[in-house]
């Protein structure tokens, strides 16, 4: 058996496995596309609203470094400078060996002026709602959320079969709904999760039931996947290698994505910047560092023949303001700054910044206080899934209801 039949197989035992143990809803398998078959989506949602600008940097505009005189990266070519992307834009330096190259490679782009039309500036509130991914008038169905709806989808027509999973300790809103997903958090050193009396009582639960095989083949998935993760973490000891936080998790969802799972999430927290922000060194450098070097770990980890059919989409529920505030740190804001990556982008998207953008000026903030929202999420995330897997209009709005697609010719 071929290591992609092996793989095929071992995603079909998961999903039969996951279902008998999740009792979530019903799964969807059809007849795949070719053109979709091998596509993966793994989203990373950063909590807390991380400072875009000082990721991103807009170092054509005066206005960013007379609103943020202690905590602006300096332009390019000063000490601790950004690293230049184009004439308007440089990128944060503490990203220097880890998502610099992948930009330069052609395989990163980034949408400034990205969000939702949620004016809350609530992290609860605002992360519900991209989550969930229904029309901001809408009463939420707090069952549904826009990547289960997307599993739904892609299970009903382009793809033969679509094995979603949250790297998360609980299931997150964004992959609640009909179609059953598994979570998984990573994030442990191989802990044991159910212990021997547990699985034993689970297991009685099934005896009687058509699900028995399922169940004992859902155990010896998860009992598979704790095992490899100890044996890391002992090969770790032993050879002094530091694998730590997201890196550390990021390749573990590597090995996982690549050879059973095809839609994933992951949040990854500590991005609300209040006090003590820093510049080009300090708490948020200190987290981008760890955040680089988990998704260009993950890269390496895939392989070059994953990693050229991956999207990883990198979002958070908003920006912040766009002055520095008195304690040395940004407030909530407004617009953010999404991040594409893959081995996969079109030539017009890889290694550029992309998506309508504008002069970040005085006269051009909202509200006086944010970046502005000009690329709506839903309609930028539609179109993305549009072209990754041939879907439709209809289908788009399926998983996005009400919002129309919009094609910025990211793959």
């Amino acid at each position: 058996m071929t290591r992609t039949q092996l793989a095929s197989a071992s995603r079909r035992r998961l999903l039969q496995a996951g279902a008998a143990l999740s009792l979530t809803g019903p799964v969807g398998r059809l007849l795949a596309a070719p053109s979709a078959e091998g596509a993966r989506l793994l989203v990373v949602f950063l909590r807390g609203a991380y400072d875009c600008c000082n990721v991103l940097v807009p170092t054509g505009s005066d206005f960013y470094y007379q609103s943020r005189p202690s905590i602006a990266i300096p332009r390019p070519g000063q000490p601790d400078g950004a690293l230049a992307l184009d004439a308007d834009w440089g990128l944060h330096p503490a990203l220097a060996s880890t998502v610099l190259p992948l930009f330069q490679r052609r395989e990163a782009a980034f949408i400034p002026f990205a969000g939702t039309d949620d004016l809350t500036r609530s992290h609860f509130e605002t992360q519900d709602g991209i989550e969930l991914g229904q029309a901001l008038g809408a009463r939420r169905d707090y069952g549904s959320g826009f990547l289960n709806r997307l599993a739904q989808v892609l299970g009903a027509g382009p793809l033969q079969e679509v094995a979603p999973i949250a790297f998360t300790d609980q299931l997150p809103l964004s992959m609640r709904g009909a179609a059953r997903v598994g979570n998984m958090g990573l994030g442990g050193a191989g802990g044991r999760g159910l212990d021997a009396r547990q699985t034993a009582d689970i297991a009685a639960m099934y005896s009687q039931s058509p699900l028995k095989g399922n169940v004992a083949e859902g155990f010896a998935l998860q009992d598979e996947v704790r095992r490899s993760i100890q044996a890391e973490m002992d090969q770790a000891s032993r050879n002094a290698i530091s694998a730590k936080g997201f890196e550390l998790v990021a390749r573990r969802m590597a090995r996982l994505m690549r050879d059973r799972f095809d839609l994933g999430f992951v949040d990854v927290g500590g991005w609300d910047t209040h006090v003590n922000q820093g510049g080009s060194t300090g708490y948020l450098a200190n987290r981008l560092q760890e955040l680089g070097r988990g998704l260009a770990g993950f890269a390496e980890e895939l392989g070059e023949p994953a990693w050229r059919e991956t999207v990883v989409v990198v979002i958070s529920e908003f920006g912040r303001t766009f002055r520095e505030n008195g304690n040395k740190g940004t407030d909530h804001g407004h617009g953010t700054v999404y991040w594409v990556l893959g081995g996969g982008l079109s030539a017009s998207a890889g290694g550029r910044v992309v998506g309508t953008q504008q002069a970040l000026t005085a006269q051009t903030l909202f509200q006086n206080r944010d970046c502005p929202v000009l690329n709506e999420y839903r309609a930028v995330l539609g179109g993305l899934f549009q072209r990754m897997y041939g879907l439709s209009a209809q289908q788009v709005s399926q998983v996005f209801p009400g919002a129309a697609p919009r094609d910025l010719n990211l793959v």
